[in-house]
């Protein structure tokens, strides 16, 4: 995936994806809309209409309400469902060919009908313009899209990829009207024609409305009659104030661990309450391994022993995360605990001290750490100086904070300038190898110089064939306990995910899971 957070999002529980699915979708969903509209607020922005180009929170939102994919994913669950499709699955054994059949009479908002020829332009263009702020990088695997009727979709891959369901049932797999997009260029006028439950109607700078949309024919049933998602951009008061004032019926990313806990103090007389569900976004420590002091195996040990995450996670985050101890969160098939079982989850100065004494280190390590609040959240800097306080306090660093703008912390962290950098991650689909191999595959994410022969060449290639992804799970806890031996990263935290709803609006605990998917549909307003 990307390294899309924007905030600490308060973090999704993930769970396990199937790279095998047959079966027929459920039953078709009711596209005429019930009850009254909502009205949302958030503080992320909607960067990109065109799923060709978006890869951000804010612009996948609006792709999984307004486009549909092939499969998706359904509440509460983790391994993919048909959607647009009626039936998927590997026509082979080696997960390098992938065959869907669409459900009758599709259609796209404009009334246009959604073929098969559809599916393979939107895939095709997505590659061809390969939008560096999209999401063709999630397909390296797919060679090329065959189209034998108009109902008949089939992918072939030129390297087994278990995982391509869930890759296509994410905000990546958006099909769009072949009639309405340029197939060399991404569409720039603000508008967008999907097949999904809602039309976009409107949209600017400040918001986006959206109305039911009575072509779709799927699996969601839709609860409210539209929405109206109204833009922050990162001013938390303004989004608190909007809450209380009762401008908006939910809040949902960016209000501060501060205003959560206090919410949930303040109980039933504020009028609106915390609905909290689970997430699988990561926050890591990144060491540059090519540094002339990060870069020193007993430096990151003695980190990984002095950090204490529950004070963390207490002082800085008031509750609204969870210490994590492995590269692969906790509700995600695969996950161990091996950072735990390697480090404690108690600081030990004396462990530190022996492992500072291996390396040669006598004195003080003198050490920055680079922070970026503008993509992590304003509590990244507040994190960051909390961990080099703990650092310092024993006594074996001199460790500050520098905090950069998030373009000028990209370039810096690829020229390999920082020694100790944070990285965030949201996950593109639930699955454990998209928290391996974004990092430690081959180009991975990180810029960090970080490579093992073993996981590169072994452990990714072999879990990524895997159909069967329980299968995987021994391959992956080899992958994290080399990961907590030779400390390339080091997991702070994993987030837990909140929205805040006025006592008149439910259904937010179907919208706040491990797959990211916000669903617009399941909004109700009483």
């Amino acid at each position: 995936m990307n390294i899309r957070t924007q905030w600490p999002v308060l973090p999704v529980v993930a769970g396990l994806a199937s790279g095998l699915l047959t079966g027929c979708g459920t039953e078709t969903g009711d596209s005429g809309g019930t009850g009254t509209s909502v009205v949302m607020g958030m503080s992320d922005d909607i960067l990109a209409t065109d799923p060709a180009s978006g890869y951000d929170p804010g612009s996948w939102l609006l792709f999984n309400n307004v486009f549909q994919s092939l499969l998706s994913f359904p509440k509460g669950a983790t391994e993919p469902q048909p959607e647009a499709a009626e039936q998927c699955t590997f026509a082979d054994t080696r997960a390098t060919v992938y065959k869907c059949t669409l459900r009758d009479g599709l259609k796209f908002s404009n009334g246009d009908a959604l073929t098969s020829a559809d599916v393979k332009f939107s895939f095709d263009r997505m590659l061809k313009i390969n939008d560096p702020d999209g999401p063709a990088v999630m397909f390296p695997t797919l060679d090329k899209v065959e189209t034998p009727d108009d109902k008949t979709v089939v992918f072939r891959l030129n390297t087994p990829d278990a995982t391509f369901p869930s890759k296509i049932a994410s905000g990546a797999g958006s099909i769009v009207d072949e009639d309405q997009y340029d197939a060399k260029g991404l569409r720039k006028d603000g508008a967008a024609v999907g097949s999904g439950p809602y039309q976009l109607d409107t949209f600017d700078d400040d918001e986006a409305v959206f109305s039911v949309n009575e072509n779709y024919k799927g699996n969601a049933h839709v609860q409210n009659s539209g929405v109206t998602l109204k833009f922050f951009h990162g001013d938390q008061d303004a989004l608190k104030k909007a809450l209380t004032d009762n401008d908006v019926d939910i809040a949902y990313r960016g209000l501060t661990s501060g205003d959560i806990a206090g919410i949930e103090k303040s109980g039933e007389d504020s009028g609106v309450e915390v609905v909290e569900g689970s997430s699988a976004e990561v926050q890591h420590l990144v060491f540059n391994m090519d540094d002339p002091v990060a870069g020193k195996l007993g430096v990151r040990k003695a980190m990984a022993y002095l950090i204490d995450r529950d004070a963390l996670i207490k002082d800085v985050y008031q509750g609204t995360a969870q210490p994590l101890y492995s590269i692969i969160p906790a509700g995600i098939g695969g996950h161990n605990t091996a950072f735990f079982d390697t480090y404690g989850a108690r600081p030990s100065k004396a462990k530190a001290t022996a492992a500072l004494r291996d390396e040669g280190i006598n004195g003080k390590v003198k050490l920055t750490l680079w922070s970026t609040p503008s993509r992590y959240g304003p509590a990244t800097d507040q994190e960051l100086k909390a961990i080099a306080q703990q650092l310092n306090d024993s006594g074996l660093f001199d460790a500050d904070v520098q905090s950069v703008a998030f373009d000028q912390y990209e370039k810096d962290v690829a020229a390999g300038k920082y020694g100790v950098y944070v990285k965030g991650w949201i996950p593109d689909y639930p699955d454990a190898d998209n928290f391996t191999s974004p990092f430690f595959g081959k180009g991975n994410v990180l810029s960090n110089n970080y490579r093992n022969n073993a996981i590169t060449g072994s452990l990714i290639p072999r879990t990524a064939a895997e159909s069967d992804r329980s299968a995987t799970d021994d391959e992956f806890g080899q992958l994290q306990d080399i990961v907590a031996k030779e400390l390339p990263v080091l997991p702070v935290w994993q987030a837990k995910q909140y929205a805040v709803v006025r006592d008149d609006v439910y259904g937010l605990e179907y919208c706040l899971d491990a797959s990211t998917v916000f669903r617009f549909w399941e909004l109700n307003k009483g």
